[in-house]
């Protein structure tokens, strides 16, 4: 059918005020004002599809904070297993426990095999031998060290890095107390003695708010020693809270009773060779002899001439 010259005019004429209306609305809603505009946009889509593809080592800045409450914050509902030092690799525990991160003697340095076996133990440790570390230990999956540096995120995201910070590449996280909870609301304390399980680079659910990566440990966070095992009497796998806590905080207990590592252990030694560290008085002989019963058959010496102050008495370190 052939339209009338006028009806073409008019179709033509509402064709281009369509596409007149849909370019200016095109032009309001995007936000590129020329197709260079648009490709560098589609170039940072295809950067940021890469990006996250990739594995990224993310490094928080001075000014970042992280997203929780209070100092120390309980991290609660974490998967937690047991392993303990001498551990062979094997099965779903990829690496062995004679090293740690920090000591590449561990089990040298703890004084022997850690066995787990409930009937080879005695009071939380060994029955064979008496452990020169604490036998409370955890790992949890950040190391704030590597070949010999300090990480540059744990500068900045570890609490009391500023405060206890001696050289780079010595680890401010090893042998810290945290404190854990069972179900039951029982509490243990411990000393960090290892990274794990599984990783070594998780500051953002250690130091902030998230939980815990997928692993073959059902997502586990937390391992703790044979030692707080049996204190809380928990299972192969468990679920318990924890948090850091400091060592003032940190009451008696089983925890506190051996260890060359253990805080508290040096701090009762110190205690005590400060109480051994006394004034002398001085000697009196309540019934002195008469004159004539003194013998005189050599020279006294002169009385020496003491120093003023306190006589201290120091013990030699075993």
């Amino acid at each position: 059918m052939k339209l009338h010259p006028l009806g073409k005019f008019l179709s033509r004429a509402i064709l281009v005020a369509g596409l007149a209306v849909v370019a200016s609305r095109v032009e309001a809603q995007s936000p590129y004002q020329s197709s260079a505009d648009f490709a560098k946009y589609a170039a940072k889509l295809r950067e940021s599809a890469i990006l996250h593809m990739e594995p990224q080592v993310v490094i928080p800045t001075m000014s970042r904070t992280l997203s929780v409450s209070g100092k120390y914050p309980w991290k609660t509902g974490i998967v937690t297993t047991v392993f303990w030092i001498g551990e062979p690799a094997g099965g779903n525990n990829p690496v062995h426990n004679f090293s740690s991160s920090w000591d590449l003697n561990w089990e040298q340095s703890y004084g022997g095999y850690d066995n787990p076996n409930p009937s080879n133990r005695r009071n939380f440790i060994p029955a064979n031998f008496v452990p020169r570390q604490n036998p409370f230990y955890i790992a949890l999956p950040f190391n704030d060290v590597t070949h010999g540096t300090t990480k540059q995120e744990a500068k900045v995201v570890i609490p009391w890095f500023k405060e206890t910070f001696v050289q780079e590449g010595q680890s401010v996280c090893h042998d810290r107390w945290v404190c854990i909870r069972n179900s039951s609301g029982k509490v243990c304390y411990a000393q960090w003695g290892d990274c794990g399980p599984f990783r070594t680079d998780h500051w953002q659910y250690v130091f902030g708010n998230e939980k815990p990566k997928p692993n073959l440990n059902g997502g586990a966070g937390l391992d703790v020693s044979p030692a707080v095992r049996d204190y809380l009497q928990l299972g192969s796998t468990d679920v318990t809270d924890w948090k850091f806590v400091e060592v003032t905080d940190v009451p008696s207990g089983p925890w506190g009773l051996y260890g060359e590592n253990n805080t508290l252990v040096q701090n009762t030694r110190r205690s005590q060779e400060h109480v051994a560290s006394v004034v002398l008085p001085p000697v009196r002989n309540s019934n002195p002899q008469p004159e004539s019963q003194v013998q005189r058959s050599a020279p006294q010496p002169p009385p020496v001439q003491k120093a003023d102050g306190p006589t201290i008495i120091t013990r030699q370190q075993q």
